[in-house]
């Protein structure tokens, strides 16, 4: 078995309970000597082989296989507590001579461009290590494997497996920092392309890079706290060594991910500029359109009033009525004609002076 496994696989119907076990295997002197179908089988052929080292690997275990375990290696109650409940921030925590190691590990999904985090706890004590995933990353099965193949660095104990998956995780994270720079240099292009639907994968991004600071900022605190246990807990030199490598690839993960937050707020700083430029831009128009509207309004308006004006005197003297003054008079009609065309030029100039025409 392997402890990377299809975990959307159907299996059928059983009345016995599903086991949490992906991979147990006893080590000694670096090399595997045997592999125990069972948590009751691993405890047993352990008792017997006081020098083996077992490395019990767990997916989404049971709160009564966590107990089993607790039990079995003197477990603190608290981590496994945690260990149960999953949901934890990445930590390292020493209780007596077991270590309780919490990380979060990401890898990126190119379909949907998104950044998918794993739960992965780990018991490293004398004798023994368990890892309990409560996701699909890292993949446990190349560290496994990597570790078989360089017996030398098994045969360190413990501690050699904690860096090798520590190491697999912070690898884990190199891929994920180069999709997510694409995803920034991308976002980029559209800010200044004003494609409209930008500002809401900023914000998704935002929140993703907010996730893989989380991820990312408390192993810088953690690999501190393991150097620093180094002299007290007799750490081999050459495991320093790459403990060290390890801290150094953290710190510039931990850079790289600042360094995108950084970036994020800044383009959503631009793009806001952006928006509002193109909603000022737009109100200009629309301001000028109004304008021109309202300049047209006033000479439609200008020149309705000159030509209601004759309209109402040819009205007024167009009535048939007998007694109406001026209707007999011989100058009449030119007294009509030229009263037009005073208001009309009247009213021309008032308009003209206003700026209506």
């Amino acid at each position: 078995m392997t402890d990377d496994f299809d975990t959307s696989a159907t299996e059928p119907e059983s009345t016995q309970p599903r086991s949490s076990i992906v991979d147990a295997a006893l080590y000694r002197d670096g090399k595997r000597i045997s592999t125990p179908s069972s948590l009751a089988d691993t405890y047993r052929q352990l008792r017997e082989d006081s020098e083996a080292m077992a490395w019990i690997g767990l997916f989404r275990p049971s709160d009564a296989e966590l107990m089993s375990l607790a039990e079995e290696f003197d477990l603190h109650p608290l981590a496994v507590e945690d260990a149960m409940e999953a949901h934890q921030r990445p930590k390292l925590e020493r209780y007596g001579e077991t270590l309780f190691v919490v990380l979060r590990a990401a890898r990126y999904l190119d379909a949907v461009e998104e950044v998918d985090f794993a739960e992965l706890h780990l018991f490293v004590g004398p004798g023994f290590v368990i890892t309990v995933r409560h996701g699909a990353a890292p993949n446990l099965s190349a560290v496994r494997q990597r570790m078989e193949d360089s017996p030398d660095l098994l045969r360190l104990g413990p501690e050699a497996v904690l860096y090798a998956v520590l190491d697999a995780v912070v690898d884990g994270y190199v891929p994920v920092v180069s999709g997510v720079s694409n995803d920034v240099d991308e976002i980029e292009t559209e800010v200044f392309g004003r494609d409209p639907s930008v500002s809401r994968r900023i914000y998704e991004l935002s929140r993703e890079v907010l996730e893989f600071q989380r991820a990312t900022r408390p192993l810088i605190s953690m690999m501190r706290d393991l150097e620093a246990g180094f002299n007290k807990y007799g750490t081999d030199e050459e495991l320093q060594r790459y403990l060290r490598d390890v801290a150094d690839h953290v710190v510039e993960v931990t850079e790289r991910v600042d360094g995108f937050r950084q970036v994020l707020q800044d383009i959503l700083a631009v793009n806001a500029t952006l928006v509002t430029q193109q909603q000022n831009e737009e109100m200009k128009a629309l301001t000028e359109a109004s304008y021109e509207q309202n300049e047209e309004l006033k000479k439609i308006s200008a020149y309705a009033a000159i030509l209601f004006a004759p309209t109402l005197v040819g009205t007024i003297y167009g009535m048939n009525f007998d007694n109406m003054p001026e209707t007999h008079w011989s100058l009449g009609y030119p007294f009509a004609m030229l009263l037009m065309a005073i208001v009309c030029v009247t009213l021309f100039l008032i308009f003209r002076r206003r700026g209506w025409l």
